[in-house]
């Protein structure tokens, strides 16, 4: 399993700080949707500049003018760009048809998706599919993450499944029984006491460690 270290509400700054203290303990980083929105392209360049090495996921949540969100994306630096799953399906497979040209990734978000919209997405190939809990969702319901409600034998062979949404170490092994791929995992770790420290123990458990 991949953990993805999202950064939101951070500023670009303290994101390249924290980011470096878990460097060891992460595979791909998330610029966050609210890092976009508010420096831009900016902040996907500078992460990428930062951490050349790591995979860069760009959190546009594109839901429309796909080739132009994309290209801009994966010019400043994106290794991986997001997609939302409610999007015209000619949105998602120009994002796809996009990301292939440049030998990229997507990702496509399936918060508020119906059972008919991701049982046509999970038929889609070399495709990231996302479980997500939205923030609102768990700041007014205060709902967290238990379970990524499918398996990945649902999936084609060639899509990968992520996981997002309040994920902490007490709820992380559930992931692990589901199959994930991709552990996304937000203030679990950027808001810890001590953020090296969290990072090590989700990788252990990632790399099929118990926790001391």
């Amino acid at each position: 399993m991949k953990i993805q270290l999202a950064l939101d509400r951070l500023s670009i700054s303290e994101a390249i700080q924290v980011t470096s203290l878990v460097e060891s303990s992460i595979d791909w980083i998330e610029v966050g949707t609210s890092l976009i929105k508010e420096f831009g392209m900016d902040s996907i360049k500078q992460l990428k500049q930062a951490f050349p090495q790591k995979a860069i996921l760009a959190d546009t949540k594109t839901m429309d003018n796909a080739k132009y969100e994309l290209e801009i994306s994966f010019s400043a630096g994106a290794d991986i760009v997001t997609v939302m799953g409610t999007a015209p399906m000619i949105t998602i497979e120009t994002c796809i048809e996009i990301a292939k040209k440049h030998q990229k990734m997507v990702m496509i978000d399936l918060l508020n998706t119906s059972e008919e919209q991701q049982k046509a997405l999970f038929s889609l190939q070399d495709v990231i599919l996302c479980k997500h809990i939205g923030k609102d969702e768990q700041e007014l319901s205060k709902n967290s993450w238990n379970s990524s409600g499918f398996l990945k034998e649902e999936a084609t062979s060639n899509i990968l499944i992520a996981a997002a949404g309040g994920i902490t170490l007490e709820t992380f092994p559930q992931l692990i029984k589901d199959q994930v791929d991709i552990a996304i995992i937000g203030s679990a770790i950027t808001k810890a006491a001590n953020p090296t420290e969290v990072a090590k123990k989700f990788n252990e458990l990632a790399k099929g460690g118990i926790l001391q």
